[in-house]
């Protein structure tokens, strides 16, 4: 059974704008404008990528390629690694946190190479 992308696409966009909102108003105070920029660049990417699961939704309707599949988990990896990993050190300041992020952006760019193969 494949998943619903529509839905998983709607919930990561739903966390983007509640997070991106939650850092403008919330966060303002606590974070330094770096901490500030981190933040930033987590919902860019986290945006970027709901969009593309919104992209596979489609694909998903004009073929059947089992790359549609492995690309969105790669995307939905690449979210929680990259911008996980982005929304702990902006928050927490831990440096460590920093390390897992290149791991979500290869699950990124393993999730767009998929695609360079699927066939409509």
């Amino acid at each position: 059974m494949s998943p619903n992308w529509i839905q998983l696409a709607s919930i990561i966009m739903f966390l983007g704008v509640a997070l991106g909102a939650f850092a403008a108003h919330g966060l303002k105070s606590r974070l330094t404008e770096y901490g500030m920029d981190i933040f930033k660049t987590a919902v860019l990417y986290q945006f970027i990528h709901g969009l593309a699961l919104f992209i596979l939704a489609w694909l998903s309707t004009v073929t059947q390629s089992p790359k549609i599949g492995y690309a969105g988990a790669f995307f939905l990896a690449g979210i929680v690694f990259f911008s996980g990993s982005l929304y702990i050190l902006a928050i927490t300041n831990i440096r460590w946190m920093g390390a897992i992020t290149p791991l979500g952006g290869i699950c990124f760019l393993i999730g767009w190479v998929l695609l360079l193969g699927v066939k409509l």
